[in-house]
């Protein structure tokens, strides 16, 4: 963000309304006109990491913020927290949402040959270092000129594999932010006009960022493009990459995103609602006449396609389950002891909801399928006479490697069982999943956008090259 103010409580707003991403660590950092950083990062949420104090601290009209939850490194550690910071050239503070896939090579690339030390296993660490490498090989002159840091992206986007979207303050020059070639995890720009004619900038994940801090929304950065904003507040913005393609990652708008946002010109919620329709008619021709009775999402994401499953179908919508909303989202926690653990802590089943019913629950997926398998109990134990379980998303049978943390194919539920099999696993009388050209064209419908990153539906990595030996490693380093 680059304003006219001070920017740290709007940053902390922001994050506010970004906490849904991750709940891991948080961190802030601000960058004042004459170069000094102010940067204060801790474990877990928005609310509890930031006091009083530590906001007095964070001083200048430049800034950024990011929320994470681990896909790389160690959930727990407290140096995994973005932002990174370089003190050279300049000083670079950057944060980062993705997953880079060649981690390997350029850990020992940075070593041997840009001869730069890492302290932690995190990508994000990586991606600092690899562009302050770049940055430093542009540097002709006293001045910085954004020419040379759009020279300085181009040779990450030729270095570096995999998802980004990466913001970067660069001290005593200005904000910068960069998008992956494939334009997989979202990036959008967003503008607002002050009094004396200035503009002030704001880069975030999603749109609802921008119209919660009254921006007007200016479009999302390109896949491959670099924007650069200088302390004047004046906007630059270059095509750095190659042959870019946008290829969104559609977990995005099965669940990671919040309902209201707009995401690469496809709104999350416009998009869960189809959704909704297309596996209404897979669910009328997978299971027999009289099979369902009542329909309940389960909460939150999955509501709208429930909403519609029902209205399509004709059965009656009804809330089963009260969820409660001060327990951490349990795909983004870590570990399955921890993840069984908060399950009933989340959600409780109403009985007067399920007795005696042959009940329809729609979520919006199924990853490793242990809250799903608790869910179907809960609501046999409430009294269902039979439970029909349906996603609204296809099988996930293949591990999502550019920024969901779906590292592992034996964790996965559907990987190696046929769907008749999983409804066995999971304990449901019937078991419907959405189709992956349905999920496609249901996201894609009224849109610019003619591709997504499918890969965990359907195994096709976009970049090209994630290989057998790089899921193999990324299975063995997970479980070590």
């Amino acid at each position: 963000m680059v304003g006219r103010g001070s920017v740290n409580q709007e940053i902390y707003d922001s994050l506010l309304l970004l906490q849904h991403r991750g709940q891991d660590s948080t961190g802030i950092a601000t960058a004042e006109t004459n170069g000094v950083f102010h940067v204060h990062k801790e474990k877990g949420q928005v609310r509890e990491a930031f006091r009083t104090r530590d906001m007095r601290a964070l001083l200048g009209n430049l800034g950024l913020g990011h929320v994470r939850y681990a896909t790389k490194g160690t959930a727990s550690s407290e140096e995994e927290a973005q932002p990174f910071y370089v003190n050279a050239p300049y000083g670079i503070v950057l944060v980062h949402n993705g997953n880079l896939t060649n981690t390997r090579e350029l850990t020992d690339e940075l070593f041997h040959k840009d001869r730069r030390h890492l302290n932690t296993s995190s990508d994000t660490e990586l991606l600092v270092n690899v562009l302050a490498n770049e940055l430093q090989s542009s540097i002709s002159g006293v001045e910085l000129e954004p020419e040379q840091i759009f020279q300085a992206v181009t040779r990450v986007h030729e270095r570096v594999e995999g998802s980004y979207a990466a913001i970067a303050l660069i001290a005593g020059h200005g904000l910068l932010a960069f998008r992956d070639p494939y334009g997989i995890r979202p990036l959008i720009l967003g503008t607002r006009k002050n009094d004396d004619g200035s503009y002030e900038w704001v880069v975030t994940s999603e749109s609802l960022v921008l119209e919660n801090g009254e921006f007007e929304v200016v479009r999302d950065v390109d896949p491959g493009e670099a924007v650069f904003v200088d302390l004047d507040g004046h906007l630059h913005t270059h095509q750095c990459a190659v042959d870019p393609k946008l290829v969104p990652c559609s977990f995005e708008y099965v669940y990671l995103a919040r309902p209201d946002s707009v995401m690469n010109g496809i709104s999350v919620y416009e998009a869960r609602l189809r959704m909704g329709d297309r596996l209404a008619d897979t669910i009328a021709k997978y299971t027999p006449p009289g099979a369902i009775d009542v329909v309940m999402p389960i909460p939150d994401s999955s509501r709208p396609a429930a909403m519609q499953v029902a209205r399509k179908l004709g059965i009656e919508y009804r809330e089963g389950f009260y969820k409660n909303r001060y327990v951490g989202r349990t795909f983004i926690m870590p570990g399955q002891a921890a993840r069984k653990k908060s399950v009933r802590q989340k959600l409780n089943a109403m009985s007067s909801e399920f007795k005696g019913k042959n009940v329809l629950l729609i979520d919006d997926s199924i990853v490793r399928g242990t809250t799903s398998k608790q869910i179907i109990q809960m609501a046999r134990d409430a009294g269902a006479k039979s439970v029909t379980f349906a996603s609204a998303a296809p099988p996930v049978r293949y591990p999502h490697v550019y920024g969901i943390n779906m590292p592992s194919r034996h964790e996965l539920v559907a990987h190696g069982r046929t769907i008749p099999e999983i409804a066995e696993e999971l304990g449901a009388d019937y078991m419907v999943y959405q189709e992956v050209e349905d999920l496609k064209a249901a996201i894609l419908e009224g849109s610019d956008v003619d591709d997504l990153d499918m890969s965990c539906f359907d195994g096709r990595y976009v970049t090209g090259t994630v290989t057998e030996e790089y899921l193999t490693w990324v299975e063995g380093s997970q479980e070590s």
